[in-house]
């Protein structure tokens, strides 16, 4: 076979490859957008938990030109649920992005400050929010002097669920009970 059919092949090879590699990245691209959409409005309407399930479907997808955006939007989702450290460690990715990002680098500070000022690192904190600022004007924070840091409770939880608590509770007061009418 000569050149020219080996040209050929490939060129309709590429010509058929390309278009289908083109029409993948923005399929992802497009269910990557719907779920980071999808994540704020769960956000908004109070659904950490689950909007943060979505954030995650749409990192999954490995669409790079997301990241950024979607790691800013977990970092505040992070804060609401009082996951701070993992809010930092999110913020920082999407910092950690090249290119330009104002946007989600804006709202990456913001919420990384929001995380600081939680964990009551208030310097840090209002660092953070500078740099929300240089970048967005419109990010406002808060008035540091008038917050006090709202700090993870650091005793753990009880092993024991209510339901169980509240058995307890019933089968002590029946026996309270029987033991008093046994001394009448």
């Amino acid at each position: 076979m000569g050149l020219n059919n080996y040209f050929w092949i490939i060129l309709i090879v590429c010509g058929i490859v390309f278009p289908v590699m083109a029409v993948d990245s923005s399929d992802q691209l497009n269910t990557a957008g719907a779920l980071y959409s999808e994540s704020v409005d769960l956000a908004q309407a109070g659904k950490y938990e689950e909007a943060l399930k979505v954030s995650d479907q749409a990192l999954a997808l490995n669409v790079t030109s997301m990241v950024a955006l979607i790691q800013a939007n977990r970092a505040g989702i992070l804060v609401m649920l009082g996951r701070f450290d993992e809010s930092i460690a999110a913020a920082d990715v999407s910092l950690a992005r090249e290119g330009n990002l104002t946007t989600a680098h804006s709202i990456a500070w913001y919420n990384k400050g929001n995380a600081l000022r939680s964990l009551g690192r208030i310097e840090e904190a209002k660092s953070a929010y500078a740099r929300a600022a240089e970048l967005d004007p419109a990010l406002v924070p808060p008035d540091m002097a008038t917050v006090t840091p709202v700090l993870k409770p650091t005793s753990p939880k009880s092993p024991l669920q209510w339901p169980t608590v509240l058995l307890a509770l019933c089968f002590i007061s029946l026996v309270c009970a029987f033991s008093s009418r046994k001394k009448e």
